[in-house]
């Protein structure tokens, strides 16, 4: 079995409260609202502040978005939301990096 596809992320922007505009290095982009994805607990907490949340940047080694104090967000589970695919059907394709 292949390992699931995997995008960087290349680029990220607020737009406000917990939303993000994000790139893909497919050309994929789109929102998403990071509030729906997870819960403001643990290290992710501090992020509940709209102004920490806006400190959002990417981190191009990890190809995802990561915060100073930290957190990180997988970039498969921002795909499939910004994709509105399940983590499942993309991890079922299978597609080799």
């Amino acid at each position: 079995m292949s390992a699931p596809l995997i995008h960087d992320i290349t680029s990220v922007r607020s737009l406000g409260e917990h939303r993000l505009h994000l790139v893909f290095d497919d050309g994929t982009k789109g929102d998403v609202d990071i509030a729906r994805l997870i819960e403001f607990r643990g290290i992710f907490e501090p992020l509940r502040d709209v102004q920490q949340f806006q400190r959002v940047y990417v981190d191009p080694e990890a190809g995802t978005i990561v915060w100073p104090n930290g957190a990180d967000l997988d970039p498969l589970v921002l795909y499939a939301a910004v994709t509105k695919q399940s983590v499942e059907s993309l991890l079922a394709a299978g597609t080799p990096r």
